[in-house]
């Protein structure tokens, strides 16, 4: 009997994560597909992007790799009608730190902001230019004006990565200044 075929719809931000998943366990019934990591900067057309994904159907059963990501339920309410399920929990911060540890730092400081690898190597890109803060800086306060610290979530083992999510290399992250924790 041959495996259901699995599709794993996630998003960018998460594709390496996924892909890895699969190979490691060598699930080759599981096909992974992402949409754009700049969908969180619009998080409202998150639910019409993964719908028009599951409409396309080839697949057995679907897994959403997405949390609601601030579609305030709108994306639960897709899953429903194509019978797919996601990760639980808020966003993809929650499910990489856990939903204990992410309880936890939120309930000590709700003005947190989390910063994953992806995040940090793409910053400048989704987050500088994505909200138009190059073009717009007097936004910055509007935008990150209630943060207080930043957590680095490391996705993989990288000195690299752990240096320039805490120094400030990025461009845009060094402007952070005013909010960023010693």
């Amino acid at each position: 009997m041959q495996p259901d075929r699995v599709l794993v719809l996630g998003c960018g931000a998460l594709a390496k994560e996924m892909a890895d998943v699969v190979l490691r366990n060598r699930l080759d019934h599981v096909t992974v597909e992402c949409l754009p990591a700049k969908l969180h900067n619009t998080p409202a057309e998150i639910p019409r992007a993964v719908a028009n994904r599951l409409a396309r159907g080839g697949y057995d059963r679907a897994l959403i790799g997405y949390g609601d990501c601030g579609t305030a339920g709108a994306l639960d309410a897709v899953l429903e009608e194509f019978g797919a399920e996601r990760l639980a929990g808020a966003h993809c911060y929650e499910f990489f730190a856990s939903s204990d540890v992410f309880a936890a730092i939120h309930d000590d400081d709700p003005r947190t902001f989390y910063l994953t690898d992806f995040l940090a190597r793409h910053f400048d890109r989704l987050v500088w230019a994505g909200l138009k803060l190059d073009r717009h800086p007097e936004l910055l306060e509007a935008y990150f004006g209630n943060y207080r610290r930043v957590v680095y979530l490391s996705q993989f083992d990288s000195l690299d990565m752990v240096e320039r999510a805490g120094s400030g290399s990025s461009t845009a992250m060094s402007g952070w200044g005013s909010w960023r924790p010693n």
